[in-house]
């Protein structure tokens, strides 16, 4: 998996292209915790819950209907008066939710993504594993394994996202630039 950082950076990226300003921290906070939360099936290896049983390490909780129900609940932190934007709400946090499983469905070790858990404890992994897996313990991850984790990570994730960062900020601009010339 990539580690924590990395999923907190794809889950903020998601979080800034919607949020309005008054509302930014609510949901940057939340699509973060939504990016993160599917790692909370790692107390499985204290509770004894065997990596490949539904409920361990990449299982239910890295589920479509997982990341689907995280973002329902979410998005009830948030009031929003429209229709339309409770809709764009709910599939941003979706969508943090499930760019975790996809990060780690692109790392090279594991058992996989259970994707379709309830329904299906099937692993799967993308065709393309750029992402070098992460160490679950603090010690092992500062090692020179970790250091290069976190390069692979910089690349495959850090990047992208700030330049997907860059790009909304970009179009943000030139949208309020554009309304302060017609106006």
């Amino acid at each position: 998996m990539p580690t924590f950082i990395g999923h907190a950076v794809a889950g903020i990226t998601l979080g800034l292209t919607i949020s309005q300003k008054q509302q930014w921290l609510r949901i940057g906070i939340l699509s973060i915790l939504c990016s993160v939360a599917p790692d909370i099936d790692a107390i499985g290896f204290k509770l004894g819950i065997p990596y490949q049983h539904w409920l361990g390490h990449r299982g239910f909780s890295h589920s479509i209907v997982f990341a689907a129900a995280l973002g329902l609940i979410a998005s009830l932190f948030v009031q929003e008066k429209s229709t339309k934007r409770r809709c764009l709400l709910f599939g941003l946090l979706f969508a943090s939710g499930l760019v975790h499983d996809v990060l780690d469905a692109m790392t090279n070790g594991g058992l996989g993504i259970a994707f379709f858990s309830p329904f299906s404890n099937s692993r799967y992994f993308l065709p393309w594993r750029p992402i070098e897996v992460s160490p679950l313990s603090l010690r092992r991850f500062l090692t020179p394994r970790g250091i290069s984790v976190m390069k692979s990570e910089f690349v495959w994730v850090m990047v992208p996202s700030l330049c997907f960062m860059a790009l909304t900020a970009w179009y943000r601009m030139e949208k309020w630039y554009r309304k302060d010339r017609e106006a």
